[in-house]
């Protein structure tokens, strides 16, 4: 009987645990995709106790804790950080089988060398052990960046941002880079007039230009697009519901932009045209600073209303839509790669029926400029565990080239995520090597070393040309 999370964790012959061990343990991370707070790394933040760092923030955990039975406002109310960790703590042993349950134990064991399972009778020393850790310097946010061997990383910035936390992160020289992503989600969200003028107002503030004309948007976006780029920035992502494709001409998109900024209500066709030709043009200009575009699509978010009101977006009330997106997606690219304006591309889904429409899709538009110019993203959000993440490597394998995907990324907001880097290194050792133990590929060293090597770190260093 195998030990829980020991060194062989997920391997399980002696092929995946060579590939893992000698080949792709110690390869340093690069996490293009995050949502952790520049700030702290800039401030080099010690948080006072485990709940801070582990708890604060993390809406998968507080959806478990929900389920369970524990009071919202034991969760996220004003109750102590002991008592949040202890309803946690209480919460985990019913999360058998849960991914939470692998991730809990892989985040205790590293950084903090924790090996007790924890439950309600190991919470306590759990909570002490970890919080006097937490006071040295090794587990500072900079600290622990670096035990976690992380190269790059990429955090997820809205365009009126200073990014004056990125430049402190810089001057300071801190080894680990720390690169902005530019997320303009917030330039398309003209449903909510009242937010979509309040940000164009912000818009116009840090970019020096009067925005009163769809012309003078397009300008303020460009002066900041090109600040990014100063800054080191190398990619955009989208969080979409879909991909926005509608027919319009620039005169229809510059009425209705006049339109919202005179605050006068839209139809929903006027809507969708506009977000479409935001969208375009966003990835026009990703093209022209050979940029990477990433698309999240398939989240239906804020389904409980009273819940949104009480605490906000990003609070555990998200799930997985079931919208079709081929025809859109199809559309989308292909508008920009007839246009020779279709620059490298990462795709993510949430929904696993779609798994197979993503992987075909990759081949519709590679070029053969760049090897894997479009991607297909690793198992992203609700698909982010072994069964996600080996249902999409099967699938891109059997019709794409797992060989040039670009790997793992955390999308998290915590410091203590890097284990999914882990995670995801054993699951795909442990892929290859059930294949060498069974003959579907051979046993030759060399070529799997150079395989596990790139889809691990090299691929994803050359691809967004870090």
């Amino acid at each position: 009987m195998k030990t829980f999370i020991d060194k062989d964790f997920i391997l399980s012959n002696e092929t995946a645990k060579k590939l893992y061990h000698e080949y792709a343990e110690n390869l340093p991370i690069i996490d293009y995709h995050c949502h952790i707070s520049p700030q702290q790394i800039a401030d080099d933040v010690k948080f006072e106790n485990i709940t801070q760092i582990w708890l604060y923030g993390d809406h998968y955990k507080w959806r478990a804790m929900r389920t369970n039975g524990i009071p919202e406002n034991e969760i996220t109310g004003d109750v102590s950080d002991w008592d949040k960790f202890y309803n946690w703590a209480k919460t985990v042993p019913f999360t058998l089988r849960n991914p939470l349950y692998h991730w809990t134990h892989l985040e205790l064991k590293k950084p903090f060398g924790v090996e007790e399972i924890l439950d309600e009778k190991s919470a306590k020393s759990i909570w002490e052990a970890c919080n006097a850790k937490l006071q040295t310097p090794e587990f500072s946010c900079k600290g622990l960046i670096k035990q976690a061997n992380v190269e790059i990383i990429c955090t997820t910035d809205d365009p009126v941002d200073s990014l004056e936390y990125h430049k402190k992160i810089k001057d300071s020289g801190f080894e680990t880079k720390v690169l902005p992503t530019w997320r303009a989600d917030k330039t398309m969200a003209i449903d909510n007039l009242n937010d979509f003028n309040a940000y164009m107002n912000t818009l116009a503030e840090v970019s020096g230009v009067a925005i009163e004309s769809y012309d003078d948007f397009l300008k303020a976006l460009q002066i900041r697009q090109d600040f990014f780029a100063e800054m080191g920035c190398k990619l955009s992502d989208h969080g979409l519901d879909r991909f926005f494709c509608d027919e319009y001409t620039i005169d229809e998109i510059k009425a209705i932009f006049a339109k919202a900024r005179k605050g006068e209500a839209l139809t929903s066709v006027e809507i969708n045209k506009y977000k479409s030709a935001v969208l375009y043009q966003l990835a026009v200009m990703d093209h022209a600073k050979g940029w990477t575009q990433q698309f999240h699509i398939g989240a239906i978010r804020n389904n409980n209303t009273f819940m949104y009101n009480k605490l906000g977006a990003d609070t555990g009330f998200d799930s997985i839509g079931d919208d079709l997106v081929a025809r859109d997606m199809s559309k989308f690219l292909n508008s920009l790669a007839t246009e020779e304006k279709l620059t490298k591309t990462i795709l993510y889904n949430l929904n696993p029926s779609h798994n197979e429409v993503y992987a075909t899709m990759l081949g519709n538009f590679q070029d053969g400029s760049v090897a894997g110019k479009i991607q297909w993203g690793s198992g992203w959000w609700f698909l982010d565990q072994k069964d996600g993440m080996e249902k999409q490597m099967n699938a891109l394998s059997m019709l794409g080239l797992l060989s040039r995907f670009v790997g793992m990324l955390t999308d998290s907001r915590s410091f203590l995520s890097y284990s999914r880097h882990e995670y995801f290194r054993r699951i795909l050792c442990n892929l290859l090597g059930e294949d060498v133990e069974k003959g579907l590929i051979p046993n030759d060293m060399e070529l799997l070393k150079t395989y596990v090597e790139n889809i691990c770190y090299y691929n994803a260093k050359n691809y967004f040309n870090f």
